[in-house]
């Protein structure tokens, strides 16, 4: 008896010692959460966060998958004599703010740079990668979104000339920031935000990224949304679970984009395995905007484990059609008009491009109907609105 106890106990402590990330896979589904960039930018406070962590809960976001608090870009403040970073006067106490969304069941992000300063000209990890990480982990944050911009000097003035040194910089920076994180023994996301450069999605995983990049900024318009769409098309072989392409922040309740395009935005993220980072003012988000994010059965397309992209099946005119292979043999269709035509006549769908046969038994995503759909079906859309089903058995 006592030489199978000793090598158990033995066991235990060998298995506490495994760092967490070591034992959960970190972002083994798209993170979801929320940033503060999209509506508040540069104005953010800590009283702004923490208001969105209380609305993540009261509005139900939290309990439909969003975990994610991440502050943006203008919380630094300036590092001390021993060079440790030290947030400004909007957030005296990152600490607390962290253990106040922890305590709420979610999880604190965070924005730096590689550079010397960020995209707005506050205080980045350039020279201080190690230092920052250890300060982020002991503050308890467990996102960080690492973003290019004031590295691209750096870039510049070391090799004017020289595009694939430049690049090589680039790679180097990020890995150099994703091994000071793995050093601190903390889960924590690593999102790499440089705009698609470099075809990152070739390398993201490789410097440590969960998630990268894959375009420009997004704007709160129907024409920024669907040129990002447009450019996710044949990255689908380099998302899965761990490391996602990520065309940027949700604009879902922002700017002048209406509840179909609302609608039709959510759905192809949720298509394309995107991160669900909520952009919209939480606090004031209407009943409706609530239900677009909050809708479980379009989440659990985003989030399905087997971590498949979705595609681009055909495009007829100016409706496209896409699908995503779900669990379980399940098929996710999503049909979208694209067109800035309001009379549009009824489609119907192409089922043998889609390698199916006969009438197809789902339900729709949006209204929790179910439908049966065949060649013959009319699908009425209104112009930029989507139909999305999940097909159970496909044939």
């Amino acid at each position: 008896m006592r030489s199978f106890v000793l090598p158990m106990l033995a066991l235990v402590v060998l298995l506490a010692s495994i760092p967490a990330q070591a034992a959960t896979r970190v972002a083994a589904t798209p993170p979801m959460g929320w940033n503060s960039w999209n509506h508040f930018a540069g104005r953010v406070t800590d009283a702004d966060v923490r208001a969105a962590a209380d609305a993540m809960v009261s509005s139900g976001m939290r309990d439909a998958g969003y975990i994610y608090v991440n502050i943006d870009d203008t919380w630094q403040g300036k590092r001390d004599a021993q060079g440790r970073i030290h947030p400004n006067a909007r957030f005296p106490d990152m600490k607390a703010l962290a253990d106040y969304v922890h305590a709420r069941g979610l999880k604190l992000g965070i924005y730096s740079s590689p550079g010397p300063t960020t995209c707005a000209g506050y205080t980045g990890s350039y020279g201080h990668e190690v230092q920052d990480a250890k300060t982020y982990a002991s503050w308890g944050v467990d996102y960080i979104k690492y973003d290019l911009c004031g590295y691209r000097d750096i870039m510049s003035k070391e090799a004017p000339h020289d595009r694939m040194k430049q690049m090589r910089m680039m790679r180097d920076a990020y890995e150099k920031m994703h091994e000071a994180l793995d050093s601190t023994h903390r889960s924590i996301v690593y999102s790499l935000c440089q705009y698609g450069w470099d075809a990152v999605w070739e390398w993201g995983a490789k410097a440590g990224g969960n998630a990268w990049r894959t375009t420009g900024d997004i704007r709160a318009s129907w024409d920024s949304i669907y040129s990002i769409v447009s450019a996710q098309v044949g990255l689908e072989h380099y998302a899965g679970p761990g490391h996602w392409n990520d065309p940027d922040m949700l604009e879902v309740g922002n700017g002048n984009l209406d509840l179909a395009e609302d609608r039709a935005h959510f759905s192809w993220w949720a298509m394309l395995a995107a991160p669900l980072i909520a952009g919209n003012d939480l606090s004031k988000m209407t009943p409706a905007v609530r239900d677009i994010l909050t809708n479980r059965a379009v989440i659990a397309v985003d989030q399905v484990p087997l971590g498949k992209q979705g595609t681009r099946a055909y495009v007829d005119g100016q409706m496209e059609v896409w699908t995503r292979q779900l669990a379980g043999g399940a098929l996710a269709v999503a049909v979208f008009n694209v067109g800035s035509d309001r009379d549009v006549r009824p489609f119907h769908i192409d089922l043998a491009r889609l390698g199916l046969h006969g009438a197809q038994h789902g339900t729709d995503l949006w209204s929790g109907k179910a439908v049966t759909i065949d060649d013959a079906t009319p699908i009425g859309l209104a112009s930029h609105d989507v139909l999305m089903l999940r097909i159970a058995r496909p044939h």
